[in-house]
Parts: structure tokens; sequence; C-alpha cells
């Protein structure tokens, strides 16, 4: 397709997404594949640039995510956080032999905790910026690692990653719960009785361990097991940022976010849905806007 100016790329660990884009910020076209970061071979990321280019045209490129990791193309050393767009693209790593400029990551370091994201800062700051969420805001983005991210003014100030879904992931797979999570997740009693429980739990291994035996002496349906496990995991995800009273940006769609949203609304908190992929757009625009 012709008629675009750059191409904006949302390069994650396992997918990739493409958009040929306007001079005015807005998308053309777009491409998405299962080739991510880990599916790049060592010394692979121009042919896989050039795949891009193949659809979206011979055009210059703009890219944020695990592209610019220590297991990406080139490191992009993050931005410590407080983080704004203007911050992002002074420190943005510019390849003029591939025509590519990789956006940094941000971190967030105090006294007992580090904390670091590469491509949800786009989001969040598109999502800002576009008049999707005030400048001071609580986001959420569910997904293997859940990404809370506040903001003040409009800059990126605190952010707390949860292994959340990952974690789900190994007990369903591995262990002394495997074969017992294999049944439908779902928003309902046992999700929410699940929800319930895991917030504000500082037992949580032994409340995992619990569904183990709940379902053994006939206290939880087999087939609720593993809806009951998902709202343990997300309650303590969600629990231990006190949403009660705060309306929660959610920058995700689908089952997984249907789930963080009945969480958050159990706990006392409001949800407002945005839209993950305009925001994008709307952040790598202002980034591509603001380099020097």
């Amino acid at each position: 397709m012709s008629g675009g100016a750059y191409i904006a790329i949302d390069w994650g660990t396992t997918n990739r997404r493409a958009w040929l884009m306007a001079a005015d910020g807005s998308a053309l076209d777009t491409m998405r594949d299962d080739r991510g970061a880990l599916s790049i071979p060592p010394g692979g990321w121009p042919a896989a640039l050039a795949e891009i280019r193949a659809r979206h045209g011979d055009l210059p490129a703009i890219a944020a995510g695990m592209v610019g990791s220590t297991r990406g193309w080139r490191e992009a050393p993050y931005v410590p956080a407080p983080a704004d767009a203007r911050a992002l693209a002074e420190a943005a790593l510019v390849l003029p032999e591939d025509r590519l400029t990789i956006v940094p990551g941000v971190s967030c370091a105090a006294a007992m905790r580090a904390d670091v994201m590469r491509g949800e800062e786009v989001q969040v700051l598109g999502a800002v910026l576009a008049g999707m969420a005030p400048a001071d805001a609580l986001f959420a983005q569910p997904g293997t690692h859940n990404k809370w991210v506040r903001t003040t003014g409009g800059r990126i100030t605190e952010i707390a990653t949860a292994m959340t879904g990952e974690l789900f992931a190994l007990v369903r797979d591995h262990g002394i719960l495997s074969g017992m999570l294999d049944g439908p997740v779902a928003d309902g009693p046992a999700f929410r009785d699940g929800v319930a429980r895991g917030a504000g739990a500082t037992d949580l291994t032994v409340a995992l361990f619990g569904v183990r035996a709940a379902v053994l002496l006939g206290r939880l349906a087999p087939d609720d097991a593993a809806a009951y496990a998902s709202g343990l995991l997300i309650g303590a995800d969600v629990g231990a940022q006190d949403v009660a009273g705060e309306t929660v940006h959610l920058l995700a769609g689908g089952a997984l976010a249907d789930l963080y949203a009945a969480a958050i609304t159990a706990r006392g908190g409001a949800v407002a849905a945005v839209d993950s992929h305009a925001a994008f757009l709307a952040g790598i625009h202002a980034i591509r806007e603001l380099l020097p």
C-alpha cells in the first residue's frame, strides 16, 4: 500500500504488530504475526524488518517493546521514572543504517523494589496524550505479566509488574495442581470466591494448595477449580493495589480483561476501558514527532 509516511511497530516477546502510518498519525494498514523477539535468530533482525517493509513499503520505522531489550535487536537503555513522551524521544536509539528508531522502556527503582517495562509505556502515555485517560491515572495492562502503571501530571511515576498469568500457567501445567485446573475460567461464583480469598492474602501459597484440598474434600467442584484458582491469583494482584474508590484504566480486551474488570469492581474500584491499539498509535506518533 502506498501513501504512508512511516511504519510503527509494537514488537513484543512472542508477537509483533506493524502499522503503515500516515504523516498525521492515522493508520492506513496493519499486519500481525508471531514473529516476536524470541523467534528472531541471531543476526536475523534486518531480515525481520525487511518482511514488514515488503508489506508496508520501504519506509523509515519506529519500534517499541522487546526489540530494544537485551534479547532484541539492540538494547535501548531504560529511561528512569518519572518519564513522559519527550524523555522517551530524547533517549531513543537510532539505527541510521536500518532507518529504524527504537523507543526505550521505563524503569522504576525504589528502596525495596525495582521494576521495568518495554512497550506498555507507549500505550499509557498515548492514552493520556490522546485524552483517553486523565493526566493523573492508574492503568492496568493484563497479560502474562500484568502491569500496573500510575501517571502523575502526564508522566509515568510508578510501575508494578505482577506475574499473575505466568503463575497460573505454571500451577496449571506443573506440580500438585496439574490436571486439576483444566476446567473453564470465567467470571462467576467460583471466580468471585477466589478473588475474595486472594485479595489481601498473606498466605497465597497456602491458599493455592487449598484448591487441591477443597476438591478432594468435596468443597469445590472439580469444574470450578480453575476459575477459583484464577480468582485467587487475580484477586491477590488486584488486592495489592488497593483500588477501592479508584478508576482503573484497563488497557486490554477479551476474556482476561473481563476477569480483571470483575475483580476490580468486586474490590470497590471502577473500570474505564481503553483501546490499547489506539493508545499505542497515539503514543508512538507523539514520540516520533518529538524526536530530536
